[in-house]
């Protein structure tokens, strides 16, 4: 089978891997059954909201083996590397299913299961991207959506799992397929050789800049580019961040659902928040990543007004704000990986990619402090909703800046 063929199975792959790894966003479903479990079974006073730490320090741990396991990726390619991390994020489930105390979750599922995730993640997104080097965005778009989709499709399943047994089996369970799942996948991952092109495909610049260089991470953040980008992935994540992680009690408490109704919100984010990835893919492919990006703030501040405004009962407007949001946010989740290859180049992609990712942490830990601190000291979302807009108008400056900068640099 040629690399034209082979190509698209690599894809299908990272796709099945990547849907293992999204299963962090099940983590609700963990936190609330792993408390009844301390509660009951082990005599503990614990809530959900106590259970966040070990979802904060599985998702911010993540950049820092994005990087080092990319480095790893670059040189001796991604099966490995996608296996080792694929085996501690299962292994760290696994372990959590033993867990007797909140600190033993946040080595097991935080710090073990967090650091094999970024690994792997980072790795499948960046291989994928360089057998595709004819279509950047529209396969940043695919990888990342079918990540994000786990959150509509893996909390059901481990419902289940749970309701036949227990918070701790569960664990154990979907720790281990994951394990043998990301193994059997890791077959067929292969590295792609460099300055490998599709028969019939020459490169053209497509992010408006000049023709990519293939830099290191040292000589990518010697760049003004570089910081003008990540600060622009801030922007463009932090609005997403901030609702992705309120946006039960946003529905709730803002507009007077009830429980289930904020779940069936909850589903609705992350499906716009998967198409987002797909469409704004493959729209950066035909206009341009920074054109698309720009669109996304723009966005971001149409979604923000229609929440800002909308009062109790006011559910059309709020599923309406809450889709665009979840657009804008996968805009730059998908766009991302193929705008770093296309302005880095894709040689170290694996690497610069978890360098800019830092972009997408920051927004991760000021988004949901933002919005939890402006409802505990107002009663209301209305000031964390306004500071996301000055969030997405700074971000269509920084679009503005990249664009100046990659006039100078031709």
């Amino acid at each position: 089978m040629n690399l034209d063929k082979k190509r698209w199975v690599v894809l299908f792959a990272g796709c099945f891997i990547n849907l293992c790894l999204g299963s962090v966003y099940a983590w609700s479903v963990f936190s609330s059954a792993m408390a009844d479990y301390f509660n009951s079974s082990l005599g503990m006073n614990v809530t959900p909201g106590d259970l966040a730490i070990v979802y904060t320090i599985a998702n911010s741990v993540g950049p820092i083996t994005m990087i080092s396991g990319g480095w790893f990726n670059d040189k001796f390619g991604p099966r490995k590397v996608i296996l080792v991390g694929g085996i501690m994020w299962g292994l760290g489930m696994f372990l959590s299913g033993f867990a007797s105390s909140i600190g033993f979750l946040v080595v097991t599922y935080g710090l073990i299961g967090g650091l094999g995730l970024g690994m792997a993640y980072g790795s499948t997104i960046s291989t994928c991207v360089k057998f595709f080097p004819d279509k950047r965005g529209l396969i940043g778009g695919i990888t990342t959506a079918v990540y994000g989709m786990s959150s509509v499709i893996l909390p059901p399943i481990v419902t289940k799992i749970v309701a036949g047994s227990d918070a701790t089996s569960a664990f154990k369970i979907v720790g281990v397929a994951f394990m043998i799942l990301i193994a059997v996948s890791c077959v067929f991952m292969q590295q792609c050789p460099e300055d490998y092109k599709p028969q019939g495909w020459e490169p053209a610049s497509i992010s408006g800049g000049a023709a990519p260089k293939n830099l290191a991470w040292n000589e990518m953040l010697k760049t003004p580019v570089f910081y003008v980008m990540l600060l622009l992935l801030t922007c463009g994540a932090f609005t997403g961040m901030m609702i992705i992680s309120q946006a039960s009690p946003v529905a709730q408490n803002m507009i007077g659902m009830d429980a289930a109704a904020a779940g069936i919100a909850v589903s609705v984010l992350a499906l716009f928040n998967a198409l987002g990835r797909i469409g704004a893919g493959t729209l950066s492919d035909k206009i341009g990543r920074i054109n698309t990006l720009m669109l996304a703030c723009i966005l971001a501040i149409v979604g923000m007004l229609c929440l800002f405004n909308a009062q109790e009962g006011a559910i059309g407007l709020f599923y309406v704000g809450l889709s665009i949001v979840g657009v804008s946010f996968g805009s730059f989740m998908g766009v991302y990986p193929g705008f770093t290859a296309d302005q880095f180049g894709p040689r170290n992609n694996s690497v610069n990619y978890g360098v800019m990712f830092i972009g997408f942490a920051l927004a991760g830990y000021f988004g949901p402090q933002i919005m939890r601190n402006a409802y505990a000291s107002s009663g209301t979302y209305q000031n964390a909703f306004i500071i996301a807009i000055v969030f997405s108008v700074v971000g269509i400056v920084f679009t503005f800046l990249y664009r100046m900068l990659s006039q100078k640099a031709k």
